[in-house]
């Protein structure tokens, strides 16, 4: 058992030191967000979505954090469920497919799907840095890096730090 008492008497420190990586990252977190709106500029309002911005350093530190923040959330959820896998399914195998489905797939689930989109994202933000400060031509940087969706959005701002 991870979990209640059993994991209690038997004096399984998982919990506790899953609890601790919790608050660190949630620290962590709050860090990226306080970073975000006390640096950067722009309004935000409910007519127009958000228009703020963060760059310079304050926007690769903020970058770093949110890297850095979305990976730890990706791995301990894919540790949460490759635990479960080879330990027989041992805490959560008495459920039926229903309980399972809507009680840990789907939430757990939301743990790995919005974390690696936020790696990709800030691993895109990461790279065009990189390659910006080695050298390499933002056109065709912008041309073979992120999805069609995204590279007006990123052309427009390179373009706009030229």
């Amino acid at each position: 058992y991870m979990y209640g008492w059993p994991a209690y008497d038997a004096g399984n420190g998982f919990t506790s030191a899953q609890a601790s990586m919790n608050v660190l990252e949630t620290l962590g977190y709050l860090g990226y967000l306080y970073l975000y709106w006390q640096y950067s500029s722009g309004k935000w309002t409910y007519t127009n979505g958000q228009n703020r911005s963060l760059d310079g350093r304050w926007g690769g530190l903020a970058c770093l954090f949110g890297f850095s923040l979305s990976l730890v959330t990706f791995s301990k959820t894919v540790l949460y469920a490759l635990n479960e896998h080879f330990s027989d399914y041992r805490n959560i195998g008495h459920n039926d497919a229903s309980r399972l489905l809507f009680l840990w797939i789907i939430p757990n689930g939301a743990w790995i799907v919005l974390p690696a989109y936020m790696i990709y994202a800030f691993g895109l933000d990461i790279l065009q840095g990189l390659s910006i400060a080695g050298g390499d031509n933002v056109d065709d940087l912008v041309n073979h890096v992120g999805p069609k969706s995204l590279r007006s959005s990123q052309s427009a701002a390179l373009t706009k730090e030229e």
